[in-house]
């Protein structure tokens, strides 16, 4: 992991391997200029006043995310001066905001992974944006490297693969280490991104390696080091309590499904908050096998359950005062003969008959079970998170997820909490002319409807298996949870720990009494 530390040093008295500066597009009558942003000023003097002017024969613009380096001034500790760019430049009096600092700071610790330290001077005035640095850097020097090294050699190292190992260590200039609320910061952004990181390696894990057996136990495991109160129903369990969806999404794998509770208690807690996460390790599709094409990228299909595994992880190391549950809906989605088949009816834990019209609709039937099952502990709130529907891709991108809810305010407070979070999100009706198309001659209701709104009809299904009076939302993370592109900002390829923030930003504000 890498590690975070605070200083009120000066860039050019830092002892490190590399000193990262912001720069950005002039504004106003400077347009095309090269402007440098604060907390560079003693870089910039160093320089005799012309680091805009050397970065610019360099070739840089200061667009975002753009990074130009050169060798550090004479009577500098570091060798190296790294200038990320943050896009253009603020007018008098403005602050860049929290987001531009974490994508700057991202982009700039994944450019020097193989560093062992490296100070991030950038625009630091308040508490807010030192959290927003350390965050984007820590996240932004994150690897998967677990299954990359090739074969050990006499020493027992690693070699062969040339992987360079993340940024070991992150000091962000300006924070105060001994003030309380740069200190409390720290430790925030510290605890929030490892298990933003934790659960990118679940995503990025391969499904030999990961299936619901084996989540379990590391839910199991980080459960008992964070003082949470662990419960895994397994196959025998599940059929003991009639929890037809998730069994007949797994009943075709050798790996068989688990629903997994882990429980955030505080003993001044006032309000509850429950967490679903949709978990499919792999998901093929089912009998309704997923085309070519479509099946390379499907380890990625538990990334909700990462999300709630995370929140609840993070909300117990922040020890906040909300209870936080958090429910994993485990199960492999495999074509076998003793696969569940379209045209078959499942009887959910709820009670309610579904008939799977198409077996790779799979995890709003892991899900259903879960919020049934989290409905009964009556939470004030239930928040679902899941790589649903190929549909809200299509309707938002790569880069933003949809919410839906039976409560418009609780809607929009999700929604506002992810933007604030540096989330992007977007609210999406859930009309219910579109509850018609689930209708079954044979069951209570199909797990397909319409196709056109599929996205909406998903969540018209979930909704049906959400107790009464329990402000519930959904969350569809299938663009964001994983990135097959390029890196960008603090945002790898790979998994990308979507959602994860907002949970843990709706737990905060829960905890003080943000929210009714």
């Amino acid at each position: 992991m890498t590690a975070l530390t605070l200083s009120t040093s000066g860039a050019a008295a830092l002892r490190a391997d590399a000193i990262v500066v912001g720069v950005a597009k002039g504004a106003g009558s400077k347009s095309g200029d090269l402007v440098v942003a604060p907390g560079a000023e003693a870089v910039d003097k160093a320089f005799d006043g012309k680091l805009a002017s050397v970065l610019e024969t360099l070739g840089a613009t200061g667009g975002e995310g753009e990074v130009t380096k050169l060798p550090a001034p004479s009577g500098f500790k570091s060798p190296v001066v790294l200038a990320v760019g943050l896009g253009k430049a603020l007018e008098k009096d403005d602050a860049y905001s929290a987001e531009s600092l974490r994508r700057a700071a991202g982009v700039a610790a994944r450019a020097l992974s193989g560093v062992k330290k490296a100070g991030f001077a950038l625009p630091v005035e308040a508490v807010e944006d030192a959290a927003a640095v350390a965050e984007g850097a820590l996240l932004g020097a994150y690897a998967f490297t677990a299954y990359q090294g090739g074969e050990k050699d006499g020493k027992g190292e690693k070699s062969g693969s040339g992987a360079k190992r993340p940024l070991a260590e992150v000091t962000v200039l300006g924070g105060k280490p001994r003030d309380k609320a740069f200190k409390a910061a720290a430790e925030r952004a510290l605890a929030l991104t490892e298990e933003i990181n934790r659960a990118r390696d679940l995503v990025n894990t391969p499904p030999n390696d990961l299936y619901p057996e084996s989540f379990a136990a590391v839910a199991a495991a980080a459960g008992k080091e964070h003082g949470l109160k662990v419960q895994v129903l397994d196959e025998k369990s599940l059929t003991k309590g009639g929890y037809g969806g998730i069994l007949g999404v797994g009943q075709g794998s050798e790996h068989g499904p688990r629903l997994v509770k882990l429980a955030y208690t505080h003993p001044k807690a006032e309000k509850t908050l429950a967490f679903v996460g949709k978990g499919i390790t792999y998901d093929s599709g089912g009998i309704s096998l997923k085309p070519a094409g479509h099946n390379e990228t499907m380890k990625c299909d538990m990334a909700g359950a990462a999300a709630v595994f995370a929140a609840v992880v993070t909300a117990a190391r922040l020890g906040l005062k909300v209870n936080v549950t958090g429910w994993l809906a485990l199960a492999e989605n495999m074509p076998s003969g003793s696969a569940t088949r379209p045209g078959d009816v499942l009887r959910m834990y709820s009670g309610k008959t579904v008939e799977v019209l198409n077996t790779d609709a799979e995890g709003r039937l892991v899900l259903a079970d879960a919020l049934t099952r989290a409905s009964e502990e009556r939470p004030d709130a239930i928040v679902d998170v899941a790589t649903l529907t190929g549909a809200m891709v299509l309707a938002l991108g790569n880069r933003t997820f949809g919410i839906m809810g039976n409560d418009e305010s609780f809607r929009t407070a999700i929604h506002e909490i992810a933007e604030e979070a540096g989330e992007q999100s977007w609210p999406m009706p859930m009309p219910v002319e579109l509850r018609k198309g689930m209708d079954s001659a044979t069951a209570d209701i199909a797990n397909m409807g319409e196709r056109m709104g599929g996205g909406l009809v998903a969540g018209l299904f979930l909704q049906e298996f959400v107790g009464e009076d329990i402000a519930w939302a959904h969350l569809d993370i299938a663009g964001p949870a994983y990135n097959d592109g390029g890196p960008f900002g603090y945002t790898p390829k790979g998994g990308t720990g979507s959602a994860i923030r907002t949970l843990v930003s709706l737990a905060e504000r829960t905890a003080a009494g943000d929210l009714g």
